[in-house]
Formats: C-alpha cells, sequence, structure tokens
C-alpha cells in the first residue's frame, strides 16, 4: 500500500516536496488558498498591478498523482491533521510547511486570488496618486518596496524609517562576514540616496499613526527623534509571525517561544520519526528566504524517500553559504552569490530584477510564464 504523505501548506518549500514525492507516495497538498501564490513578485505588482494576473498560479497544475485539498489545519497531531472542515486526515508522513505571515503588501493576505487581485489593484491606485509614502521598517521589505516607488515613479517622495541605526539590521545580515555586510548595506544605501530615498534610521514614530496602513488619506507624524514626516500613504514593512499554531498537543513541545519550530539536522521535529518542518516556520538559523525553503524542502523529500524505499541514506540540512539578491525595482540593488561576490544593479536585474522568477515557478506548474 502506497504511503501518505500530507505536506501542510503550498509556499514555496511546500509545492517543491510535494511534487518531489508525487512519484513515490499519495502526497495530499493541504492550503486554504485557490492558487499559489509568488510572494517574490508582490512588491512589484503594487507598482505595476500587470504582475498580479502572473503572480497566482493554480495548483492543479502541480501534482501528476497527489491531489491538494483546499482547507484549513487547525492541528497537526503526529499521526495526521485535523481539517477546519472537520475531518481529520490520516499520514504516514507529515511535512509543516506553514511558513509566515507578513503584513501586506509583502504577503496579500487573502486566500482568493480574485480577492487578492482587487485589493493589489486598488492599493496601487491609492500608491498612484499619492506625493509622500511612508515605509515602516528597512529589511529588506522596505528597501525592496521603497526601489519599486522609486523606479515606478521618479517624482514620489519616499521616506523609510526604522528604529535601528542601519539598514538590514538585527539577526538578518548574521550570516555574512561583517565587511561583507557592510559593503552591501553602502551600495544599497548610496543607490537609494541616488533616488531621492529618505533614510530616518535610528527613530520611529512617536505614537501610533492616525490612518490604516495602505489608505490614502495625508497625514503628519512626528518622529523619536522630533523630525516630521508628511505622507501620503503609509505600509508596514516588518512584522513577520513564524505560523507554527498549527502545531497540536502532542506536538507543541517543539514551539519555542518565538513561535519558531524546533528540528532536527534532518529536519524531523525532536522525537518524531514521521514528521518534519521546512521553511521560515523553523528554527534552522537560515535566512528566511525562498531558496532555503526550497534547500531545505529538497532535504526532506530525499528522507522521505529513503524511509519510503531505502535508497540512498537519511540526509541533514547544512545551511550553504547564504544567498541574498535585494533588487530595487527593475534595474537597480545587490546581490552577494558565494562563487561570484557582490553583484551590483545591472547583475541583479539578470538574475532577479528583470522577471523575479516567474518563469521558474510558472514551469512548476505547467505554465507558459
Amino acid at each position: 500500500m502506497t504511503a501518505t504523505v500530507a505536506v501542510v501548506g503550498g509556499g514555496y518549500g511546500g509545492i517543491t516536496v510535494a511534487q518531489a514525492l508525487d512519484d513515490v507516495a499519495d502526497v495530499v497538498l493541504i492550503d486554504p488558498k485557490d492558487a499559489f501564490v509568488h510572494n517574490v513578485a508582490a512588491l512589484r505588482a503594487i507598482v505595476d498591478p500587470s504582475w498580479a494576473e502572473q503572480m497566482f498560479m493554480p495548483y492543479s497544475g502541480l501534482l501528476k498523482r497527489g491531489r491538494v485539498v483546499e482547507d484549513w489545519v487547525v492541528s497537526v497531531e503526529a499521526h495526521g491533521v485535523w481539517l477546519s472542515s472537520g475531518g481529520f486526515m490520516q499520514a504516514d508522513y507529515i511535512v509543516i510547511a506553514t511558513g509566515t505571515s507578513y503584513p501586506f503588501p509583502a504577503k496579500v493576505g487573502s486566500h482568493h486570488a480574485e480577492a487578492a487581485r482587487r485589493r493589489i489593484q486598488a492599493t496601487s491606485e491609492a500608491l498612484y496618486q499619492a506625493g509622500h509614502v511612508l515605509l515602516l521598517g528597512a529589511g529588506p521589505v522596505g528597501l525592496e518596496l521603497a526601489g519599486e516607488i522609486s523606479s515606478a515613479w521618479p517624482q514620489k517622495g519616499v521616506t523609510v524609517v526604522d528604529p535601528a541605526g542601519e539598514i538590514l539590521s538585527g539577526t538578518f545580515m548574521a550570516d555574512f562576514d561583517p565587511e561583507l555586510s557592510q559593503r552591501m548595506r553602502d551600495m544599497l544605501h548610496q543607490q537609494l540616496m541616488e533616488r531621492g530615498t529618505r533614510l530616518l534610521l535610528g527613530t520611529a514614530p512617536d505614537h501610533s499613526l492616525p490612518v490604516p496602513a495602505g489608505t490614502l488619506q495625508t497625514f503628519t507624524t512626528t518622529m523619536r527623534s522630533g523630525e516630521t514626516v508628511t505622507a501620503d500613504i503609509w505600509f508596514r514593512c516588518h512584522g513577520r509571525q513564524p505560523a507554527s499554531r498549527v502545531l497540536g498537543r502532542s506536538l507543541s513541545m517543539v514551539r519555542r517561544h518565538d513561535d519558531l519550530i524546533e528540528v532536527m539536522p534532518d529536519l524531523r521535529l525532536r522525537g518524531q520519526r514521521r514528521v518534519f518542518a521546512i521553511g521560515d516556520v523553523t528554527a534552522t538559523g537560515a535566512l528566511d528566504t525562498a531558496v532555503v525553503a526550497i534547500e531545505q524542502a529538497g532535504v526532506v523529500a530525499d528522507n522521505i524517500r529513503f524511509l519510503l524505499t531505502g535508497e540512498g541514506e537519511l540526509g541533514t540540512y547544512r545551511p550553504a553559504q547564504p544567498v541574498l539578491s535585494i533588487p530595487l525595482g527593475p534595474t537597480g540593488g545587490v546581490t552577494y552569490i558565494p562563487d561570484a561576490g557582490i553583484l551590483d544593479g545591472d547583475a541583479t536585474a539578470e538574475i532577479k530584477g528583470g522577471d523575479l522568477f516567474v518563469g521558474r515557478y510558472a514551469a512548476m506548474f505547467g505554465l507558459s510564464g
């Protein structure tokens, strides 16, 4: 009898492990969305809504043998998952690939592609009318969104605010050599300055902003440093939240205080032989990127294949040298690849900034891209 593999979450890691095991198992991919969302293109779509037609890809083309269930998983236990529809799905192997939530527009929020497209279109229209944009957060999302806005509308004012004293602060750059990190920061800083982007670092709004994020309405806010910013629209570009609350009672002991899931080197949950977790919901210390989720999906797919067939051996996940690409619109940004070093905006455009990998993922779903 063919084993059942339940993959919880249809993001980058989930679709990769599901497709990789489709030939040896009864794969069931469970996700409440009605389409895969290529989040890498989300910030481009906010300034150019035509991208919203490319970033939603129907799950129907992903698997040849397996199936996709459009439902919420409310609880993952050691031998199966409980669905919001009330049923229990028994599984021989489980892969938790639930990822993280993040404020719009970095992640669209809606589980229905058409509703998400409408929200993107409405936000783009509001952004088009805004004379000045305030972005809270100078991490990858804040910088990329600043780059997209300044590329699409060079005359539009953009202010990026972050309480840290430098861009890309915190643990995000911890895996990089300090000198390398600073060079990348300097290159991004210089490109943003050349575009007229205002960076207010080491400060934050003194009070909650008076209008909801993404709403077209002029307001003025004062920073803790005493500076004032008048803007017509603002976006929150920080605040990721690991989606680990799906862990049931039998597995909850591996959820850390920061909501990340502890995994062993082979990406199984501690004490579990058949339950794995991948992607940015896990506490592996790797960068929270699609590249890492895909790498981990490969390890888990190989490990489950070994447990099913006895072919090969049980592998472990060892974080590769970090790869980072932060485009600033279609023509700018910075990329780091270990074998190539730091690459400028032109190279970043060739690698990621041009089509944002849409073609690569469209091929996975049997689409033309």
